[in-house]
């Protein structure tokens, strides 16, 4: 629950409000569109919401801050359910982000022989029904070591499979399914685990139906750009492995990403995401 006694004195008048132990995750801003913004290393809302869809928007953002600090009226009813939400069709994304990841987002694709998980939001009570409802997650596909937070608890839950890469494998000892070395692998059906080290030393992209791409923290969408970015303050590994391995990741047909930290990008034809991408690879 947010802190009235310690709302930012930066938030715009109203009863909405983040309070001070905002981290600055960016997940906040992702889903109440222009009522959030960063102001001096914190989030606030630099506007209340005005409308029906704006108040629905800030209630996402009340779950999807991972330190409970997006207050709403107290007043408000909270609404019966918010996340998941979906994306892109088939794409739900999970909220309920963890302290444990640092805020970032984690990503749930329906599928008819079982859904993915990718990375893992919080074991929250109210969240755990909702995703009950569209079905069993056959396999939780982890990023990299930083975004393991509570799947071990789902993995659990649903008796999924857990997938991770040998490099970053000691940050959850009970996965089923260890992708080694460099090369791609296929760890289900229409699923490929590409290895891009450099943000960690174990990150990988999964590309599912050649459509999407699931980039934990190595790529993201710049909206104000409207470009690919990578986050060089934010490479633990090696910033030139991490440009050598996404050259890589341009040999695989995609046309949305959809990372943990950073905006995810609009749906592109895979030609120009493949340039988009290269443009980036040169610029890093």
């Amino acid at each position: 629950m947010a802190r009235r006694d310690g709302r930012n004195p930066d938030n715009s008048d109203g009863a909405w409000f983040i309070d001070t132990r905002c981290i600055n995750c960016g997940a906040s801003p992702h889903v109440g569109g222009d009522l959030i913004d960063e102001v001096r290393g914190r989030c606030v809302f630099v506007r209340q919401p005005e409308n029906a869809l704006e108040i629905e928007r800030a209630w996402l953002a009340v779950d999807v801050c991972p330190t409970n600090s997006v207050g709403a009226p107290a007043n408000l009813p909270r609404p019966r359910r918010t996340f998941p939400v979906p994306v892109i069709q088939g794409v739900f994304l999970c909220g309920f982000n963890s302290v444990r990841s640092f805020g970032a987002h984690s990503w749930l694709v329906l599928r008819p022989d079982g859904n993915l998980m990718i990375d893992s939001p919080s074991f929250n009570r109210r969240l755990v029904p909702w995703l009950d409802e569209l079905g069993v997650v056959s396999t939780i596909l982890l990023t990299h070591r930083d975004d393991v937070a509570d799947a071990a608890r789902w993995a659990e839950h649903y008796g999924s499979r857990v997938v991770i890469h040998s490099d970053d494998a000691s940050a959850a000892r009970f996965a089923t399914d260890v992708v080694t070395g460099a090369d791609a692998e296929v760890v289900a059906d229409g699923v490929i685990a590409v290895p891009v080290p450099g943000h960690t030393r174990g990150s990988i992209a999964y590309v599912v139906d050649e459509q999407f791409a699931f980039t934990g923290d190595s790529l993201a969408w710049d909206p104000v750009a409207d470009r690919l970015e990578a986050f060089e303050d934010a490479c633990w590994y090696s910033w030139s492995v991490q440009r050598t391995s996404l050259a890589r990741l341009a040999d695989y047909s995609f046309s949305t990403v959809l990372p943990g930290h950073g905006k995810w990008s609009p749906r592109l034809s895979p030609a120009d995401m493949r340039v988009r991408l290269l443009d980036l690879v040169s610029r890093m």
